[in-house]
């Protein structure tokens, strides 16, 4: 694997650095050691007697002294040294994550808890495990600029953030997960690198000169130089599998992913996955079904599916600015029960063409949904949870219909006890010009009036722990009516939709929500499960009077 790896007290080194002549490794204490360069581009080398814990540095042509970009530890952030740590962690392995079993949970390790690191989320894994869920998932934690950060504008991919507790700290979640039987996903960035602390940029071409995305430079997947790339994205994969034991990674923004090569980075890197019998998630905005198909596409296990979050948001909150223009009937959240995409070909009045294709028969467990998310939450200007944008019977609604939906649902942070504190949009760098851009920008696009580089927004965004319990008991009753009564992975046997209200019959339950008082007429028997404002019972060709609620029923055995 490229970067430093300590084996006993003899470390090896290598990275990819074809644009420079020379280059020399400066570890405290023992001195300078020059690395020889082969035909490929690399700079290697074997020292002996080095202990974990020493601070390192490099330097280029004899002038320029940087950080390692391939460092596994910045114990004082960006522009500080390196640090060689052995990677050597006694975590335990659980049983591979099955897409079937998947109840995630969306983690922002700086805003969990009051002491917004890796131990204030062990403090909770207890909670977590109670509620039910079956994973974590870690929004990105590669060395960041500052102590702040949503985790995007990372530029260290194998360093683990240090204000979170370092890789250490990490090593000790996850085992402390895996011992409560808990998966952990880890959100990595592949599609861009952070615009503050980039010096890969020095050593070589790892940066695209034909493509380009919103947030920083995209990775040279396919041009001139590109092979040492690829082998640095799936060493990183390899990384946060083997030597952390995560259990699943997350792939950020793949639609900004742009490769041209016979065989794409995104197929790879589900190869390497899948030969550890481990899981990958992309998002993706595209609504592509090549992302995950197996036959003629990239074979990624599961992919978010904003169509189901925009259906149910636009037609509770009646927003109709943005990406919302195309949402807000009743009609969009049945097709999104029976057909996961809404614009499946269909033409698209926002994005002015038609947009996405039909997934067919594919297992509908390869689909992750949500009523809330980091972004769907944090780029609105305020970030606003939908627990201040509606009322609660509305919320519970919502919930009910995406934790017993046929798809993967991930809920986040917070949102389970109607946590009511936003989540904005927060950063910390240092440099002028970006701050400056950021927050023009976050104004602009996102009509943020509070300073994202702010202790403000960051504070603001923690979460408050105010538990609604009336709530929280809704969402762990949800949860264990999914597990034991949810058929795994199948689209609905039945979706009816009037004025109003929705109807999602599966095999052994019926979901019957109404927005609005409502007279519904009911094909099933059953009892109910859970419910809010809805008889306790129902009976076939029966006309039911219900005000705005929601009711789960197990139906009665023919």
């Amino acid at each position: 694997m490229i970067g430093t790896n300590l084996d006993g007290n003899k470390l090896t080194f290598s990275i990819y650095a074809p644009d420079i002549e020379k280059l020399e490794i400066d570890i405290s204490g023992l001195g300078k050691y020059e690395l020889e360069k082969d035909d490929l581009g690399y700079f290697r080398g074997v020292i002996d007697d080095v202990n974990e814990g020493l601070e390192y540095k490099l330097l280029l042509e004899e002038k320029e002294i940087i950080p390692d970009p391939l460092s596994r530890f910045q114990p004082y952030g960006i522009h500080g040294s390196s640090m060689i740590i052995s990677q050597k962690f006694n975590i335990p392995e659980i049983n591979s994550l099955k897409l079937e079993d998947l109840i995630i949970y969306e983690i922002h390790v700086g805003t969990f808890s009051e002491r917004g690191d890796f131990k204030g989320v062990i403090e909770k894994l207890d909670y977590l495990k109670d509620l039910g869920v079956t994973a974590i998932e870690i929004m990105p934690i590669a060395q960041f600029p500052g102590n702040k950060d949503w985790g995007y504008d990372g530029t260290f991919l194998f360093a683990v953030q240090n204000t979170y507790g370092g890789p250490y700290g990490f090593a000790e979640l996850v085992s402390e997960a895996h011992k409560r039987n808990i998966g952990v996903i880890l959100d990595v960035v592949y599609n861009h690198v952070g615009p503050e602390g980039n010096y890969l940029i020095k050593l070589g071409p790892y940066f695209s000169n034909k493509y380009h995305t919103p947030w920083g430079l995209t990775f040279n997947f396919d041009d001139r130089g590109s092979d040492g790339v690829r082998e640095m994205i799936l060493d990183n994969v390899k990384y946060w599998l083997d030597v952390f034991k995560v259990d699943a990674l997350r792939l950020d923004a793949v639609h900004a992913i742009i490769d041209a090569s016979p065989k794409h980075i995104l197929q790879e890197i589900a190869e390497v996955v899948h030969k550890r019998n481990k899981l990958v998630i992309a998002e993706s905005d595209l609504n592509d079904p090549k992302i995950i198909r197996q036959d003629c596409g990239y074979n990624i296990d599961a992919q978010w599916t904003d169509d189901f979050h925009h259906s149910i948001h636009a037609y509770i909150t009646g927003e109709k600015h943005g990406y919302y223009s195309d949402y807000g009937s009743i009609d969009d959240i049945k097709k999104a029960f029976l057909d996961v995409f809404v614009y499946d070909g269909r033409y698209s009045k926002y994005r002015g063409k038609i947009h996405g294709a039909p997934v067919g028969d594919l297992s509908r467990c390869k689909f992750v949904v949500y009523i809330q998310n980091h972004d769907q939450v944090g780029n609105r200007g305020n970030g606003e949870r939908l627990s201040v944008l509606t009322d609660k019977e509305t919320y519970l609604i919502a919930s009910t219909l995406y934790l017993l939906s046929p798809y993967i649902p991930m809920i986040f942070m917070g949102e389970e006890y109607f946590e009511r504190n936003p989540f904005l949009f927060f950063s910390d760098f240092s440099d002028q010009k970006l701050i400056k851009g950021v927050r023009e920008g976050r104004l602009k696009d996102n009509g943020q009036t509070i300073d994202p580089q702010s202790d403000e927004a960051f504070h603001k965004s923690r979460l408050s722990w105010n538990i609604d319990k009336e709530v929280l008991s809704y969402y762990r009753k949800l949860i264990e009516i999914r597990k034991r009564f949810l058929p795994k992975c199948k689209r609905p046997a039945k979706v009816d939709a009037g004025s109003n209200w929705i109807s999602i019959k599966n095999e052994k339950i019926l979901i019957i929500a109404s927005f609005s008082e409502n007279k519904i007429r009911i094909d099933y028997e059953g009892e109910i499960l859970i419910g809010v404002n809805f008889p306790s019972k129902i009976f076939k060709d029966s006309e039911i009077k219900v005000s705005k609620g929601v009711g789960v029923y197990l139906l009665y055995e023919k």
